[in-house]
């Protein structure tokens, strides 16, 4: 490039960086070429692949089947007396006497125990001497209401000295009156001193002992009154359904194998038990055997409360056993999708290595047996049948 008025000097430096900036051009034509063409290919290092699908996983499942029999109630429980009653003084005092231990029977009417009867006995005389006090006092105005009443009628006195002497003679009766209460009084508390029992029974508690100082109504024996017998136990909410009152079951001992009892449903409490949520219910004995004792324990069947036509329950192995939320659950493989679902059932009860599940299930439904822990809902799986089939059989 010549630009005239130049000399030649400067013609020449402007025609060397002519020359210069165009090669300057060219080469960040080439850079950005060689960038384009790297980032295309990172581009195209980096993309990601199409995904592979992966195989089934293999689970072991079972279609379940009833067991053709009622669901089946059973609780363990332990004999009760129907009444439980504490025994104590209606008076204080000091323990001087007991009769009886735990585990005795008493017959009604037999004296138990005994308090210090030195102040009730000097209780006792005082009212005494105020009744002669007072009936001494009363004969006197007697015979002065006598003496004005002849008076008045012969108008030897004025009326209002009638009047005072019946107003005392009424005083001296109502006096009278109060000490022969009192009296009573006096000697029901001397009799309070014997601790008598009101029924026959077994002592099942001992809370206070010889030569202590006890308080009116406070606590010395537990009486367990002889008769009725009653069955109590611990039913959960899952078995509230099945039970009524008046409802029949059947009860063992394992003290006594071989005998089974017939009881009836007397009680059942209508608020569960704020720690153990179970509900408590009452069984009263048909016809206890005189070698039932009082603290045996016992196993209940309910079965008889439940309507031969109601559902039938399907025993799984624990292993199975999920949970959705605080609910028991179950995997069920959906047929034809081989997917799982998670579904809520019902336990009837738990054994050692199975459980009944009364409710949520349907017959021919697959159920996860094994490693319910490692699978997700909507999981597409590939059932294989156990090893070992007789160890899942219902």
């Amino acid at each position: 490039m010549i630009r005239p008025g130049l000399d030649a000097p400067s013609q020449a430096r402007l025609q060397v960086n002519s020359i210069q900036l165009l090669a300057s051009r060219a080469a960040w034509r080439r850079y950005a070429l060689a960038a384009a063409v790297c980032g295309a290919l990172a581009l195209a290092g980096c993309h990601q692949r199409a995904p592979v699908a992966t195989a089934p996983r293999p689970v072991v499942a079972v279609a379940v089947h009833p067991d053709g029999i009622p669901p089946n109630e059973s609780l363990p429980g332990d004999i009760e007396a129907r009444y439980n009653t504490p025994l104590s003084f209606r008076v204080g005092g000091k323990i001087v006497e007991r009769n009886v231990r735990l585990g005795d029977t008493v017959k009604k009417g037999q004296v138990l125990a005994r308090l210090d009867p030195a102040d009730l006995q000097k209780n006792l005389a005082n009212a005494q001497a105020q009744l002669d006090s007072t009936q001494h006092r009363l004969v006197y105005a007697k015979q002065q209401l006598d003496r004005d009443t002849a008076q008045a009628h012969e108008k030897l006195i004025a009326p209002a000295q009638l009047e005072q002497t019946q107003d005392a003679y009424a005083s001296a009766a109502a006096q009278r009156d109060a000490a022969q209460a009192q009296l009573a009084l006096a000697r029901n508390q001397l009799d309070y001193a014997e601790l008598v029992a009101d029924h026959a029974g077994v002592i099942t508690a001992e809370q206070a002992d010889t030569g202590q100082n006890v308080a009116a109504g406070q606590a010395v024996y537990a009486l367990a009154w002889s008769g009725e017998v009653d069955v109590v136990c611990d039913a959960p909410e899952s078995a509230l359904n099945s039970l009524s009152t008046g409802a029949t079951a059947q009860v063992t001992l394992p003290a006594l194998p071989g005998k089974a009892f017939t009881a009836h449903v007397r009680e059942i409490a209508p608020a569960a038990d704020p720690q153990s949520r179970t509900y408590r219910v009452k069984l009263t004995l048909a016809a206890p055997d005189a070698q039932v004792r009082l603290g045996m324990t016992a196993q209940i069947d309910f079965a008889a409360t439940r309507a031969q036509t109601g559902p039938h329950p399907f025993t799984l192995p624990v292993t199975s056993l999920f949970h959705s939320g605080g609910t028991p659950a179950v995997w069920v493989v959906h047929a034809g999708t081989d997917t799982l679902e998670l579904r809520r059932v019902t336990v009837g009860r738990y054994d050692e290595r199975t459980f009944s599940v009364t409710q949520g299930l349907q017959d021919g439904d697959r159920v996860l047996y094994q490693g319910v822990r490692t699978v997700s809902a909507g999981e597409h799986v590939r059932v294989v049948p156990p090893l070992h089939p007789e160890d899942f059989a219902s």
